[in-house]
């Protein structure tokens, strides 16, 4: 059983629907002991990176599915589920993400304010901790901010757009069943960056993004594979085919 992890924010009914069309055996739980249970798991996600990590942090769910991904259990993060998997966002502020893959989520908008230098994530880590985010140079925080997409481009990244793979590495079996160039759905603003060793695809949107990523047994998709047609289909069906 596949459980795709329910914490309140998700793109959840067409997600279901897509598995349902490939004859998965998915359920849409919150139940931690599910969780446990499951085989597989699905983290999805829309809208702000802040909201939905409160979720999860809230709901107990973040720390259930870092356990799961740390044991093996095959994870896969779609969209704001993708972000989550990372380090840190700069969406409106600095928020902690599930650290299960090394990177930053950072805007893609070049007329975006700058975060302020030194603004604490919001997390639960002790004081001493926190300190230390808090005393963040300049220069890094700065940095987060760079990675923009030309002016004149339409900011979200909303459409169609290829896939490329690395020539670096062997092509990661989630792409097993489509083609380099195969085209699939975005939605988003925010991007990840400093995740070189961890991507797996990426895509051009005047400059190069991060489309896909893998660390081990856990994926992370900035696309809809739910919305991608057949080339989504056959990405989510990949997932399913995958040997635990």
């Amino acid at each position: 059983m596949i459980a795709i992890v329910d914490y309140g924010v998700g793109n959840i009914f067409s997600l279901c629907s897509s598995f349902a069309r490939i004859g998965a055996d998915v359920k849409l739980t919150g139940d931690p002991a599910e969780i446990r249970a499951a085989d597989k798991l699905i983290l999805p996600g829309v809208g702000a990176f802040g909201d939905a990590a409160d979720k999860l942090r809230e709901s107990g769910l973040g720390d259930v599915v870092v356990a799961e991904a740390r044991k093996g259990k095959p994870l896969m993060g779609i969209c704001l589920g993708m972000q989550l998997l990372f380090d840190e966002s700069y969406e409106y502020g600095r928020h902690q993400g599930l650290g299960l893959i090394e990177g930053r989520v950072v805007t893609m908008d070049p007329a975006a304010t700058q975060p302020e230098t030194g603004q604490a994530a919001e997390t639960d880590m002790p004081a001493a901790e926190t300190q230390a985010e808090t005393d963040t140079p300049a220069a890094e925080t700065q940095a987060a901010c760079t990675h923009t997409v030309p002016a004149g481009l339409k900011v979200p990244h909303i459409g169609w757009n290829a896939l490329h793979f690395p020539e670096s590495r062997p092509k990661s079996k989630i792409f097993d069943k489509i083609d380099q160039g195969d085209f699939v759905y975005f939605v988003h603003t925010y991007h990840a960056i400093d995740c070189d060793a961890s991507v797996i695809a990426t895509t051009d949107y005047g400059i190069q993004l991060t489309a896909a990523v893998a660390r081990g047994n856990v994926y992370g998709l900035q696309f809809h594979p739910e919305k991608s047609g057949d080339v989504g289909m056959k990405i989510l069906k990949a997932f399913v085919e995958m040997e635990v």
